[in-house]
């Protein structure tokens, strides 16, 4: 007798905690909808992000998409999206009272890199070099020691972040010269366009070079865009990735977000090209610090 009480109470109290264990599970499952657009850049990271978060919490849905950091910053403002993704801080996009709603997450680091035609047989140039070249002052590779091919821009748009960035570090704030026949924030076209065309130049996250052989991307002053040039304070084409939400955003977007900086996701921001911020030495961070 007092075994089968036993057991009977022993079965209970599994099942007890079996329906426990199932009750937390649910408690902690994410559900909804997010939406984030914004930055070309962080996008192949925060879609990967998207996937393997949807993967973990099946009734979740995220729709991440592009469109320039300023269109997402705009977008988030206006409530239009969650996320607004941006290469830039919001208040270099928006004005002073719609930036002020915002609540910015900084989600990692971005590297930006010239490129150019891998034919062209470029691989380095000088601050002065590129920035008389985005500038339209320097029309021939020639005269920087190049082939005699005339030098074709593919240039952003001015809602750009990426452009914002470039301009800021790459071109110590020169205005960048547009070619409105071949201007596109989308990185991928941008690519396919300098692989393409012999004389064509334009700049991307290091993000989209990872396993990129189509084009040469080029150093500045004898120091190649790498993370590691980026952590030690060399290399200054950099940035923070912001992710910006409304207030504190709804609580599918901050488990998103939080799923996106956390140490089960954190190993593939480095896989992806993406630099972590706590690796950038204080060289580095005191680089960025006046702007």
């Amino acid at each position: 007798m007092k075994k089968t009480l036993s057991m009977i109470l022993s079965t209970t109290l599994c099942v007890s905690m079996l329906a426990f264990g199932t009750a937390a599970v649910a408690e902690t499952a994410v559900s909804g909808t997010v939406t984030a657009a914004g930055s070309s850049a962080l996008l192949p990271l925060a879609q990967a992000a998207a996937d393997a978060f949807m993967e973990k919490n099946p009734d979740c849905s995220i729709v991440v998409n592009g469109g320039g950091s300023g269109q997402g910053l705009k977008q988030v403002a206006d409530g239009a999206v969650d996320i607004g993704n941006s290469d830039v801080f919001a208040e270099q996009k928006l004005d002073a009272d719609a930036a002020k709603t915002l609540v910015d997450h900084k989600v990692c680091t971005v590297t930006m890199a010239a490129v150019v035609n891998k034919a062209l047989g470029v691989s380095n140039l000088t601050t002065e070099q590129l920035t008389d070249i985005f500038t339209a002052k320097i029309t021939n590779w020639k005269d920087v020691g190049g082939p005699d091919e005339a030098i074709l821009l593919v240039t952003r748009p001015t809602s750009s972040g990426t452009r914002a960035l470039f301009k800021t570090w790459a071109l110590k704030d020169a205005e960048e010269a547009s070619n409105q026949a071949l201007e596109t924030d989308d990185s991928g076209t941008l690519l396919e366009t300098v692989k393409n065309n012999p004389g064509a130049i334009g700049y991307v996250a290091l993000s989209y070079l990872v396993n990129n052989v189509d084009v040469q991307a080029v150093s500045i002053d004898g120091i190649a865009p790498t993370l590691e040039n980026t952590y030690n304070g060399t290399y200054l084409v950099w940035g923070y990735e912001h992710m910006y939400t409304k207030g504190e955003g709804s609580d599918a977007a901050k488990a998103f977000i939080n799923y996106m900086t956390g140490e089960e996701f954190s190993s593939n921001i480095e896989a992806m090209g993406y630099g972590v911020a706590s690796k950038l030495t204080d060289a580095a961070i005191a680089t960025h610090e006046a702007k």
